[in-house]
C-alpha cells in the first residue's frame, strides 16, 4: 500500500424524504490497499457506495480523486473517473460467453458495422490470462462457478481502466475455498495499485484482507482503525455503539425426542442415500461446501423439489410431502438461502410479507379480520425486534438485516415444528446476527426443532447441537458439538465420494 490518496469522500451528506440516510460521512482510499466499509444494515454504506457509483447525487460534501474535486453525476461519470462497483448480486448475463459479458455494450467492432468476436476474444484472454485463471472467453457464464463468475465481474470493472473497486459482500455465496480464491486476486490487484472499498459483515476476514476500517453508524462517520491496531470487540462496539456480549447465545441442553428422520434419500441427481434426524429443540447445523447438496435436501423434505427414493418421517410416522403447501400443514417451515429470489415481495408492505403464510388466521371466506393482521404483524415485528417506521412500510426500503427478520418473522407465524433455516445470517450485521441468534435459541428453548445451513463455521460451531457434514450429495459425518474444530468440519467437507 503506498500513501498515494486516490480517492477522498468529505462531509458527505444524503437526505430522503423523512429519512436522514448520511450526516457528515467521510472516507479516504489509497492507492493499493484494501479500505473495509463497516456498519450495520442500515448504517448508511449502500447509500455512501451508490454516490460514489453515481446511482445517487450527494446532497452535500465533496468527492476528490487523485487530489481533484469531481462531480459525479451517473454511473458513466464514475466509470470515467476510474470507479467501478461490484455489486453482492452479480448482473452477469448467464446465457452469454465470459468474453461478452465484460465487453457488453461496448463490443469492439469491424467495418464500424460488426462485432469483431476475434478481438474481443483475445482481449478477454489477455485480461483472463494476467489473473493466470482457467477461464475461457468463449465459455458461457452459466458454466462457471460462483467465484469464477465473481472473478469475471472484476476482470470487466477493470477492462474500464478501473483504478478504484468497490466489492460489496464479495464472499457471501462463496465457499472457504472460494474465499481464498478471492483473496489471492485482491493482493494481485493491490499490488497493481487499485484501491479497494470492501464491505462485508464477516469479522474474520478483515485481518486476512483489509488494511484499514471505517465505521459507519445510523448514517454518521464513527471513525477509521488501523487493521493491525484494533479488534473484533472494538470495531462490534463502534458499529452498534455498545460492547456486545453474549453474540452468540445458545442454552445447551440434552434433546431426545426425534421428531424428524430421514432414511436413504436420493433425488436421483446430486442426493445419494442421505440419512440423518432432528431432535426436538435442537440446533442441527449442516455444514459443506457450496454445491455440496444442503439445500437440495431440504428443498426434497420441504417439498419443493422431488426425491426419486427414501423415506421422510415425523414423529416416527412416515410423511407424504409433495409439496410446500403439505409440509407447512405437518408442521415445517423453510426459510430460503436468497431472501430477495425466494422470499420477499420487495413491493409489499411489512404487514403483508409478514402474514401472508398465515392468511388463515385472519381471513374467514370474504371477511377479513383486520384486526387480527395487525395483531400477528405487531406481534413478530416486535419478537424479531424488526426496525421499521410503520407496518406499511414497503420491505424493499427497510435494511438487509431486517428483510431478512421479516422473511424469519413469517414463517414463525404459521407456528412451525420444525425451521430449516438457510444461511439465515447471510448478508447481515452483527448487531441483526446476535438478535437473530437469540431469537432462535428462545425457539429451540419452547421446543421448536431447527435445521441451520450456514457457510460460516464460527455460526456452525457456536450454535449447534450437533452439525452433519455434506460432501458431494452425501453426508460424510455427523460431528457432536464436543471438540468440535473448523478443522474437523473442513476435513469432511473435503471428502469428495463418487460412488
Amino acid at each position: 500500500m503506498s500513501e498515494q490518496i486516490l480517492l477522498e469522500m468529505n462531509h458527505i451528506r444524503k437526505e430522503f424524504p423523512g429519512v436522514l440516510a448520511l450526516k457528515d460521512v467521510s472516507l479516504q482510499l489509497r492507492a493499493g490497499e484494501v479500505h473495509a466499509l463497516l456498519g450495520e444494515n442500515g448504517a448508511g454504506k449502500s447509500t455512501l457506495i451508490k454516490i460514489l457509483g453515481g446511482i445517487y447525487a450527494r446532497d452535500a460534501g465533496e468527492i476528490v480523486i487523485d487530489g481533484k474535486v469531481v462531480h459525479i453525476d451517473s454511473v458513466h461519470d464514475a466509470q470515467k473517473y476510474g470507479i467501478s462497483v461490484i455489486h453482492q448480486e452479480l448482473v452477469l448475463v448467464p446465457h452469454m460467453t465470459v468474453a461478452e459479458n465484460i465487453y457488453l455494450g461496448r463490443e469492439p467492432l469491424k467495418s464500424g458495422r460488426f462485432v469483431d468476436f476475434k478481438k474481443m476474444h483475445d482481449d478477454a484472454k489477455k485480461l483472463l490470462d494476467s489473473f493466470e485463471l482457467d477461464i475461457r472467453p468463449e465459455e458461457e457464464i452459466s458454466e462457471l462457478t460462483i467465484a469464477q463468475q465473481q472473478m469475471v465481474e472484476i476482470i470487466k470493472a477493470l477492462s474500464f481502466n478501473a483504478k478504484i473497486l468497490v466489492m460489496d459482500e464479495p464472499t457471501s455465496s462463496l465457499s472457504e475455498k472460494d474465499v481464498d480464491f478471492l483473496f489471492e486476486n485482491i493482493r494481485k490487484l493491490k499490488k497493481a495499485q487499485v484501491g479497494i472499498i470492501y464491505i462485508s459483515h464477516r469479522m474474520s476476514e478483515l485481518k486476512q484482507i483489509a488494511d484499514r476500517i471505517t465505521v459507519i453508524r445510523d448514517g454518521e462517520y464513527i471513525g477509521t482503525k488501523d487493521t493491525k491496531t484494533t479488534d473484533n470487540d472494538e470495531l462490534i462496539a463502534m458499529m452498534v455503539g455498545r460492547q456486545l456480549t453474549n453474540y452468540y447465545t445458545r442454552t445447551f441442553g440434552n434433546p431426545t425426542e426425534k421428531v424428524l428422520e430421514v432414511k436413504n434419500l436420493r433425488d436421483g441427481k446430486l442426493l445419494k442415500d442421505v440419512s440423518f434426524h432432528l431432535f426436538k429443540g435442537e440446533i442441527l447445523g449442516f455444514a459443506g461446501l457450496v454445491g455440496a447438496g444442503r439445500s437440495e435436501l431440504m428443498k426434497c423434505i420441504f417439498g419443493i423439489d422431488p426425491f426419486q427414493s427414501g423415506e421422510i418421517l415425523l414423529n416416527g410416522n412416515p410423511a407424504i410431502i409433495r409439496n410446500p403447501d403439505e409440509a407447512m400443514k405437518k408442521g415445517i417451515a423453510l426459510v430460503p438461502e436468497s431472501r430477495k429470489l425466494e422470499a420477499l415481495f420487495p413491493d409489499q408492505t411489512v404487514k403483508y410479507n409478514i402474514t401472508i403464510k398465515a392468511l388463515g388466521e385472519f381471513i374467514h371466506g370474504i371477511h377479513v379480520n383486520n384486526a387480527q393482521e395487525t395483531k400477528i404483524t405487531r406481534e413478530y415485528v416486535d419478537k424479531m425486534a424488526i426496525k421499521t417506521p410503520t407496518y406499511q412500510q414497503v420491505v424493499g426500503n427497510l435494511s438487509g438485516g431486517n428483510q431478512q427478520k421479516v422473511v424469519i418473522g413469517r414463517w414463525l407465524a404459521t407456528k412451525p415444528k420444525i425451521l430449516i433455516l438457510d444461511e439465515p445470517t447471510r448478508g447481515v450485521d452483527v448487531g441483526a446476527k446476535a438478535e437473530i441468534y437469540a431469537i432462535m435459541n428462545n425457539l429451540v428453548k419452547e421446543g421448536v426443532a431447527i435445521i441451520m445451513i450456514s457457510s460460516e463455521l464460527p455460526e456452525v460451531i457456536n450454535m449447534s447441537d450437533r452439525v452433519v457434514v455434506m460432501s458431494n450429495g452425501r453426508i460424510t459425518a455427523c460431528l457432536p458439538r464436543e471438540g468440535l474444530t473448523q478443522e474437523k468440519i473442513m476435513h469432511h467437507a473435503t471428502q469428495f465420494v463418487t460412488t
